[in-house]
């Protein structure tokens, strides 16, 4: 007799498996002291910071922005696989269990972000009114938690809906909503937040009303919804392991590509310098990666004070880079056609050196730029020689022994 929560169980359990064996090479040794770093220093900083808090400083606004994307963001994750579009649809009768189980599951999963927004934003909060006691914030943290809730059960209703349009409209008017109500709640409004909670409440009931008169459950939705999300997770995962799963996107960037392919000879020993421009440029997220990096580690180096502690960022930024890039060398592992080429093995590794190096040097000509903009001049000094060694160790050395 077919029971949805024991499937539900299965699927869990395996997905438990799947995402544990990934975590594992995310958080390795590496990427876990420079978080560790990364927390240390923010966290010294942020309490700097808050010792010369301005007076007129929008910790209302602020802090209701951030709770409202974090409650509207409430994906539900049903663990659904393409078969199911055929063997399941016919039991949707008895899919209950198995689709409260994934509420639960997606509720409970999401609670980290919770947590780690609410702790970020607690001594924000009592700095800008030392006068409330933290049973306020606590209140608070209730009230996150109960919109957390009611977002996700909204969302689930609405994946019922194949409009995208109505979806579209129905994310922005409650995420408008719930800044609304944390804006007044934070700023002590509580007249305007029970108004705005009410208002919630009424798209709320419509949701539901509007999930009421479909037929059934859209399972492409669903599916399609959940396979984009587990894709997301791969990309990331295949920054630091080989991800078998991971369906590669292809992006054309034609203007990118063809400035790449004019400054490359055309000979057969420039053949994988050509590939793995093109696949830095066109394949998955290395591109978009690599410049979220440069961004992040120029706005650390910009705000943060300490020469000293500039220059350590700009080189941890650095190390990650080119530590998750090293993945360029695996990206084609599938495809038989390298094997085939008619091109000595060692011209492959000396092309991935050489445009990690090229890529590192830029980076650290960026992050040379904002010290100079910052007026640190001996940062500047440090950070490009002390950049430019530290490219020329790693990948002669660590990265020339992983390809190894």
């Amino acid at each position: 007799m077919f029971n949805s929560h024991d499937l539900f169980m299965k699927r869990f359990n395996t997905h438990l498996k799947d995402m544990s064996r990934y975590l594992k090479y995310i958080f390795n040794g590496h990427i876990a002291f420079a978080m560790l770093f990364f927390i240390a220093a923010l966290a010294y900083y942020y309490q700097q910071w808050l010792t010369r808090l301005p007076e007129n400083f929008p910790t209302a606004w602020i802090m209701g922005i951030f709770l409202g994307i974090v409650v509207s963001y409430s994906p539900v994750r049903t663990l659904l696989k393409e078969p199911d579009l055929v063997f399941l649809i016919p039991a949707e009768h008895k899919m209950s269990a198995y689709f409260r189980n994934a509420l639960i599951y997606s509720f409970v999963i999401q609670l980290y972000l919770v947590a780690i927004v609410v702790a970020a934003f607690g001594p924000l909060y009592f700095a800008s009114y030392p006068e409330r006691p933290g049973t306020i914030y606590l209140l608070t943290i209730a009230v996150v938690l109960i919109f957390k809730l009611w977002n996700l059960i909204a969302n689930w209703w609405m994946l019922r809906i194949r409009e995208k349009n109505i979806r579209t409209i129905d994310q922005i008017a409650r995420l408008l909503l719930n800044i609304a109500v944390f804006y007044f709640l934070i700023s002590g409004e509580m007249l305007l937040a029970g108004i705005t909670t009410i208002l919630f409440v009424v798209v709320f009931l419509y949701d539901l009303s509007l999930s009421r008169k479909q037929t059934g459950l859209a399972w492409e939705l669903l599916l399609e919804k959940d396979q984009n999300r587990m894709q997301s997770f791969y990309r990331f995962a295949n920054l630091f392991t080989d991800v078998p799963h991971l369906k590669n996107r292809i992006k054309p960037r034609h203007w990118l590509v063809n400035f790449v392919d004019k400054r490359i000879p055309f000979d057969r020993k420039n053949t994988y310098d050509y590939l793995y421009r093109i696949t830095f440029l066109r394949g998955g997220d290395y591109l978009s990666m690599y410049i979220r990096l440069i961004v992040l580690g120029g706005l650390f180096i910009y705000f943060i004070p300490n020469v000293w502690v500039k220059i350590i960022f700009a080189i941890l930024f650095l190390y990650m880079s080119l530590f998750q890039l090293m993945t360029l060398y695996q990206h084609h592992r599938t495809i038989m056609w390298l094997d085939l080429y008619p091109v000595k093995n060692e011209y492959r590794k000396k092309a991935l050196l050489k445009w990690l190096i090229q890529l590192a040097i830029i980076q650290t000509i960026l992050y040379a730029v904002v010290f100079i903009v910052t007026e640190a001049y001996l940062g500047f000094i440090i950070t490009l020689l002390g950049g430019i060694l530290f490219t020329y160790l790693f990948t002669n050395g660590y990265v020339k022994q992983k390809l190894a």
